[in-house]
């Protein structure tokens, strides 16, 4: 099982200085709005992810008129305990030792702690744009494949040149044909390879959310998601020429895998439009629960599971069949924050499970 037993955190957020131990598979945490609940799963989601869930950058992380800072993780997954360290020292500069030895690129921890979150603006995720979608979907993948996310930063670095070559045809007013079909060549290879473990990753997922929201909903209302891409009925190469008209008039690159979306329908009309909140936050969870069953298959243990806020948003029903499945049925570390201690202890007794609540 995987597990992180204590975290010690400096200058990250609100925190100026504080250490957690971690001494139970079910872990509460409550306090009052501000305290550093959301901060301290972060913190957490920060030692397995090389950044912050919440903040673009990492100087949005750094405590308030402070130069940088520091986490340190003891993770174990069976009998091994690891030590993890990250240093954020500002201006960019960033440090990632594992047991101390320093990693080369921070791409090679993704994968090593997998863990899932389930926050309140995640409902982005059903009623947002594609791209939220797109980077559910890498999120979970590059967990699962580090030869994926190597070529999904192969495929950006080549999009923001051919982006960039785009904008410069428009402003000089002459075109470089050669350049172009060497950056769509460039394009092609990771792009197909991204197509790839996409749509076999969504042949997989789709059936496992489909489960998890008439559980989690406790009905058999018809909710279908399809992997939607360009790449579906073309190859890449007569996509590219197909927008290549578009290209130019816009400037960007409009055909590509970076286009990807999943649609989502319920009883056939679009999800987002006619859905319920209550329908909406069923299927937020059952998209996160079946990401945290593919990791877990994948990887042959659970990840740590993170559920920030989740009391507010779901009616007593839906979180009693929720709380059962994260609590009970699954075998992982599993952090649940909320503002009552009360609310969060009643619910662990009720589940029959062992617990810490840590008070904030």
């Amino acid at each position: 099982m995987l597990q992180i037993n204590k975290i010690t955190i400096t200058q990250y957020k609100n925190y100026d200085f504080a250490s957690f131990d971690f001494k139970e598979r079910v872990i509460g945490i409550c306090g009052l709005n501000g305290k550093g609940k959301t901060n301290l799963l972060d913190a957490i989601y920060y030692c397995c992810f090389t950044k912050s869930y919440f903040s673009k950058t990492d100087a949005l992380s750094v405590q308030f008129d402070k130069d940088g800072f520091r986490l340190e993780a003891f993770f174990e997954n069976d009998t091994e305990e690891q030590k993890l360290v990250c240093i954020h020292r500002g201006a960019g500069k960033k440090e990632l030792l594992l047991n101390e030895v320093p990693y080369e690129k921070m791409s090679q921890h993704i994968g090593k702690f997998p863990a899932v979150m389930v926050a309140p603006d995640d409902i982005e995720l059903i009623t947002g744009g594609s791209e939220e979608r797109r980077r559910f979907i890498d999120t979970v993948i590059s967990q699962m494949d580090a030869e994926y996310l190597q070529q999904l930063i192969q495929y950006n670095k080549v999009l923001q040149q051919r982006n960039s070559l785009l904008k410069r045809f428009a402003e000089q007013g002459k075109t470089d044909w050669p350049l172009l079909e060497v950056l769509d060549e460039q394009l092609i290879v990771p792009g197909n390879f991204i197509y790839t473990k996409r749509k076999n990753f969504t042949a997989d997922l789709i059936p496992l959310v489909q489960k998890f929201y008439n559980q989690i909903a406790a009905n058999a209302e018809a909710v279908t998601l399809q992997y939607e891409s360009q790449l579906n009925t073309g190859d890449f190469e007569s996509v590219l020429n197909q927008y290549r008209q578009k290209d130019f008039m816009l400037q960007r690159s409009n055909g590509g895998v970076h286009k990807d979306d999943i649609s989502m329908l319920l009883n056939d009309q679009s999800f987002k439009n006619t859905a319920s909140q209550g329908q909406r936050k069923s299927l937020l969870f059952a998209l996160k629960l079946a990401e945290f069953e593919l990791l877990k298959t994948n990887k042959g243990f659970a990840p740590l599971l993170f559920l920030d806020d989740v009391f507010e948003k779901l009616d007593d029903n839906r979180m009693q069949h929720l709380l059962h499945w994260v609590c009970n049925e699954n075998t992982g570390q599993v952090f649940i924050t909320d503002t009552h201690k009360d609310r969060l202890e009643d619910a662990f007794k009720s589940l029959q499970v062992k617990y810490q609540v840590i008070e904030l």
